[in-house]
């Protein structure tokens, strides 16, 4: 069964865009070192050769994963989201029980998470605490040092 993930419309244009660029700069690219390193003679002594060839693998394998994630992709609309309860796309702001420090967050999937757009993964341990939960609900999220309790201030789209 193949893993289906929720993206933002802007998210999974970045996606494509990301394996239009695999596909026709960086494949080319690796195509002519190849090339290059095959025109300077003996290929059972070429560094060059070898490691072209290693790289157009390694390129390959992201290019064949990429299009399997955009393949079981799906977009959400964020105004589809039930804003009563924590989900993918939801607009979260949650407060740390233990020292009052308020966060806002927005849950989405693992490829466009970004703590500096304060877009986080469902996939994280804090996302993972918080879906389902609804205002007024205390998520016990695992971290290393134990235990947090982030308590659900405002859900909105």
């Amino acid at each position: 069964m193949a893993d289906i993930s929720y993206y933002t419309k802007a998210g999974l244009d970045k996606l494509k865009a990301e394996l239009h660029h695999m596909k026709t700069v960086q494949r080319p690219s690796i195509s002519e070192q190849i090339g290059e390193a095959i025109d300077k003679g003996d290929l059972s002594e070429n560094a060059e050769y070898d490691a072209a060839k290693e790289a157009q693998g390694l390129l390959e394998a992201k290019i064949n994963k990429l299009e399997t994630v955009i393949s079981n992709a799906r977009v959400l609309d964020d105004k589809d989201i039930d804003a009563t309860k924590v989900l993918i796309l939801s607009n979260v702001k949650i407060k740390n029980v233990d020292n009052g420090m308020e966060l806002t967050y927005t849950l989405v999937a693992e490829n466009e998470a970004s703590l500096k757009d304060k877009k986080i993964s469902v996939d994280s341990p804090i996302g993972r605490g918080l879906l389902g939960k609804s205002v007024g609900d205390i998520a016990d999220i695992q971290v290393p040092n134990g235990i947090m309790k982030f308590e659900v201030i405002e859900i909105t789209r």
